[in-house]
């Protein structure tokens, strides 16, 4: 990590008290809705290990969630179905997505901070940091939640829509998931703006 990323790491971290992480989680799978979370956390009431949900296991993750969601100020979720990824694709629901969470926040933050390269349309000051899940904390608070969150949804999912293997890859495009749409075919679930659907929406015709 750089200098200049160091210092932004120190300064982002500064009045937690005023500022909401935010990210979003399930861009890339083929199923499912998109989840983001926002969080305010408390810099009286600091949390260990923090830090990209992807770098932590299943069981740190759902543990940490709950610390989260405890010693946090405000913390909220916002989503969009796959409907919306469809008709208006998927950055532009993973942004409407956290300006919901953040919308359903309380109390209301006096900055944003976001992961990635863009920002969602929040009315308060926001600001999206590149690899902001590794370098703020909030940021990797709503990391975890947000995870935690979609993949409890997709193990519900898969016992609606068995033999799709969702509590494991949790709609990813995997050789299983892929394979299983072509045998059993493409549900209400699936996004049917994403290749790899359309392609079984061809072989299949349903």
């Amino acid at each position: 990590m750089n200098n200049k990323n160091n210092k932004e790491s120190r300064d982002f971290n500064i009045n937690q008290h005023q500022v909401a992480g935010v990210d979003e989680v399930g861009r890339g799978p083929l199923a499912g809705p998109v989840i983001a979370a926002a969080v305010i956390l408390d810099p009286g009431n600091p949390i260990e290990g923090l830090m990209d949900s992807k770098k932590l296991t299943e069981k740190k993750r759902e543990i940490l969630a709950i610390e989260i969601k405890e010693k946090a100020l405000g913390w909220a979720l916002g989503r969009a179905e796959v409907e919306e990824i469809d008709q208006i694709n998927i950055l532009q629901a993973s942004l409407a997505a956290m300006s919901r969470a953040v919308a359903a926040l309380s109390p209301v933050p006096q900055q944003v901070l976001v992961d990635g390269n863009k920002c969602p349309n929040v009315p308060y000051p926001v600001e999206a940091i590149v690899k902001g899940d590794t370098l703020v904390e909030a940021i990797s608070a709503a990391s975890i939640i947000a995870k935690v969150a979609r993949d409890t949804e997709m193990v519900q999912l898969d016992a609606e829509y068995p033999g799709y293997g969702l509590a494991k890859h949790k709609g990813y495009p995997t050789a299983m998931h892929r394979q299983a749409l072509i045998e059993l075919g493409v549900t209400t679930i699936h996004r049917r703006s994403y290749k790899p659907v359309r392609d079984a929406l061809a072989i299949t015709g349903m």
